[in-house]
């Protein structure tokens, strides 16, 4: 038996879904503790691309029971447009297959009409957040005001809650944000509505994954987003809302850490990031651009393109001590194929001074210059190649530099989007 978390190890994007999706193979169960549709992970099966938002990408595997924890919070019309797109390409064929867990707090239309109002507004030091509601929603969660699914399924109760909180941010739509009003009677019967749908998925996710530990099952706890952008331990304020980091697999899915076996920490061979806030390896420069184009660069939720720059080993080390790594899965080394030169950050310059500890305050990250050391490229395509020991010497250097300036070994080196495409040095569940 072994209980293993995926987690990104910088700033979100870092190719989680196609990790998650291989790893489902050994699992029993697939777990996504915390975010909500502002995440997307992306996932190629031959020649079918598939992007997730919601619903964990154990879902593309038959037998492989699913769950959405409590830490999530969950928009049920982008949920339920996701199930009904997945059942049309065959998926999904049990409804007992996924469960959703009742104490997940619901994304409302005020949520999202905050999110938006706010963000538009701004005119300085804007978050860059998606506009998705996920942040007002946790906001509620936390202020103890929010409508939990449990909730949603009960008529009277949901409306109640509604007409309860909706006077509140009525008056903040209108009299601080300058928004119109939303009418009370048009959420209760739109969500009506989604409540017949989701009530035949839900559950209890500490009750089923406890159980399937006691039976010594295999499970894997999804991530979103990256470590980077945890609301304890990121950029703040420039995060997400939620605990992106190792110890949001236990408070999101009441499973306890002693139950944790591994923690594979998921990063690109260079750096993204999506939104704003400091960046210190960023290329504004044509570099960074063929980093944008070669690897695809735009959001699988918003489209939005990544900011690109180098590998950053500094802030790498913070989230492999963070999470506690076992491993590291590093991705798209392919974006890579045709570069003479590859860099990766060091340290940080920071008013004379060399950083190798990444600063926590991000006034002072905004400043940091990196400090980069060079590898020469390997000049060649290596997304047909299957073992370690066939990739060019160069790309092995490089990989060999990564494990020595962050401590933590490579587990997985995926060579290009396809399942096939991956290299795996060791099995977190074997």
């Amino acid at each position: 038996m072994a209980n293993v978390v995926i987690v990104g190890a910088q700033w979100g994007d870092e190719g989680k879904g196609k990790v998650v999706d291989i790893y489902t193979e050994y699992a029993n169960a697939v777990v996504r503790y915390q975010g909500g549709n502002n995440a997307g992970h992306t996932l190629v099966v031959g020649n079918e691309k598939t992007v997730l938002h919601l619903i964990p990408s154990g879902i593309l595997h038959a037998g492989k029971r699913c769950v959405i924890g409590n830490g999530v919070v969950l928009d049920p019309k982008v949920f339920l447009e996701e199930i009904v797109k997945l059942k049309a390409r065959g998926y999904m064929k049990d409804d007992s297959q996924l469960v959703v867990d009742g104490n997940i707090h619901v994304i409302m239309p005020y949520h999202k009409a905050i999110d938006i109002a706010r963000e538009s507004s701004k005119t300085e030091r804007k978050i860059g957040t998606t506009g998705r509601g996920i942040g007002p929603t946790y906001e509620d969660k936390i202020g103890r005001r929010g409508i939990r699914l449990r909730d949603l399924v009960k008529p009277e109760t949901f409306a109640a809650k509604v007409r309860e909180i909706l006077p509140e941010k009525n008056f903040l739509l209108e009299k601080f944000l300058g928004q119109p009003p939303l009418d009370e009677a048009a959420i209760i019967a739109e969500y009506t509505v989604y409540a017949r749908e989701l009530e035949k998925y839900l559950g209890c996710s500490s009750a089923i994954l406890n159980d399937a530990i006691e039976q010594k099952q295999n499970i894997l706890f999804e991530g979103a987003q990256g470590s980077l952008l945890d609301v304890d331990h990121g950029t703040y304020p420039y995060v997400t809302s939620s605990s992106t980091m190792a110890g949001g697999a236990c408070t999101g899915t009441g499973v306890g850490p002693r139950f944790i076996n591994a923690v594979i920490g998921i990063s690109k061979a260079y750096c993204t990031r999506v939104g704003e806030g400091p960046f210190p390896t960023e290329l504004n420069d044509a570099m960074g651009e063929e980093l944008r184009r070669v690897g695809n660069e735009f959001g699988a939720t918003t489209g939005r393109p990544r900011r690109t720059g180098w590998f950053d080993a500094v802030a790498l080390r913070e989230a492999v001590r963070g999470n506690g790594m076992t491993g590291l899965a590093i991705t798209k080394l392919d974006v890579l194929n045709d570069l003479e030169e590859i860099k990766v950050c060091t340290s940080y310059a920071y008013r004379g001074t060399e950083l190798s500890e990444f600063p926590r305050d991000p006034e002072v990250l905004a400043e940091c210059v990196p400090v980069y050391t060079s590898f020469p490229g390997w000049k060649g395509d290596i997304s047909e190649i299957k073992s370690y020991e066939a990739l060019p010497q160069s790309a092995r250097d490089y990989l060999d530099k990564l494990v020595e300036l962050t401590g933590c070994p490579v587990v997985l080196v995926s060579v290009g989007p396809r399942r096939d495409q991956t290299i795996q040095l060791a099995n977190p569940f074997c």
